[in-house]
C-alpha cells in the first residue's frame, strides 16, 4: 500500500496545471493567434529581418525560447514559427533551432504530464494500462519515432501519450530529436521563400507527405525483426 502524496506535492501539481491553463490564456488573451499567423508573418517580414541583422545573438535566443514556449505549452502556431526560423535564420540554421527548441519543449511537456498526471491514470486502466505500458516501453523507441516521423498524429499528443507509460526520458528525448529533423528541414526550407508562400493549406506535397510514412515505416521494421526472431523460440 502506498502513503498518500503530500500536500506540498498536490499543490505543486495544481500549480503546474494552473501555469499551464494561465500561459494558454494568456495566449489567447493577448491576440497570440493573430500574431502566429502566415499574414503576420508576411507583414512584419523586414523588421524582422532588420533586427536578425542587427541583432543576431538575441534574435536566435528570442525564437528558441518562443518555439520552447509554444511548443510547452501546445499553443497553435508551432507551423508558421518553422516557417519563420527558416526564412529569418535561413533552413539549416532554423532546422537547428526548430530541432533544439521543439525537442526542449516537447521534454518539459512529456515531463510535466507524467508527473501531474502518469500515476493517477495508470491506476485507473488498471491490468489493461500495464499491458499497454509493456508493450510500449519495450519497443519505445522505435514507436515514437514512428509517430514522430508520421504527420498524420498530432505533435502535441504524441508529447503527451508516451508521459502516461515508463518510456524512459533519454528515450523520448533522443526519439523526438531524430523523428522531427525531417519534417523541420522541409519547413525551414520553406520558410527561406516565404515570399511565394500564399497559404498553409497544401504547403507539403503528397510526395513528401507519403515519403515521411515511409521512414515512419522503416522505423517499425527493428519491431518486427524482433518479433520474427522471437516466434520460432516461442514454439519451441
Amino acid at each position: 500500500m502506498t502513503d498518500p502524496a503530500p500536500p506540498s506535492g498536490t499543490w505543486l501539481k495544481v500549480s503546474l496545471l494552473a501555469l499551464f491553463v494561465a500561459g494558454i490564456v494568456a495566449f489567447v488573451a493577448l491576440g497570440g493567434p493573430e500574431y502566429l499567423s502566415l499574414e503576420s508573418l508576411q507583414r512584419h517580414r523586414d523588421t524582422l529581418l532588420s533586427f536578425t541583422e542587427a541583432h543576431y545573438a538575441a534574435a536566435i535566443a528570442i525564437a528558441f525560447l518562443a518555439y520552447v514556449a509554444a511548443v510547452a505549452f501546445s499553443l497553435p502556431g508551432a507551423l508558421v514559427l518553422s516557417l519563420a526560423m527558416g526564412f529569418i535564420f535561413g533552413r539549416w540554421v532554423g532546422t537547428v533551432v526548430v530541432v533544439l527548441a521543439a525537442t526542449l519543449g516537447a521534454t518539459i511537456l512529456f515531463l510535466a504530464a507524467r508527473y501531474i498526471f502518469a500515476d493517477a491514470a495508470r491506476k485507473r486502466l488498471g491490468a489493461i494500462g500495464e499491458r499497454i505500458n509493456e508493450g510500449f516501453t519495450e519497443n519505445a523507441f522505435s514507436y515514437l519515432l514512428f509517430l514522430r516521423l508520421v504527420p498524420a498524429f498530432p505533435f502535441f499528443l504524441v508529447n503527451l501519450a508516451p508521459a502516461f507509460t515508463s518510456i524512459p526520458v533519454r528515450t523520448f528525448v533522443l526519439a523526438t530529436l531524430v523523428g522531427i529533423i525531417p519534417g523541420s528541414f522541409v519547413f525551414a526550407n520553406l520558410g527561406e521563400t516565404l515570399g511565394r508562400i500564399d497559404s498553409l493549406q497544401g504547403l507539403v506535397s503528397w510526395p513528401t507527405l507519403g515519403a515521411f510514412a515511409l521512414l515512419g515505416v522503416l522505423a517499425l521494421v527493428p519491431i518486427a525483426v524482433k518479433k520474427m526472431r522471437s516466434g520460432p523460440a516461442r514454439k519451441t
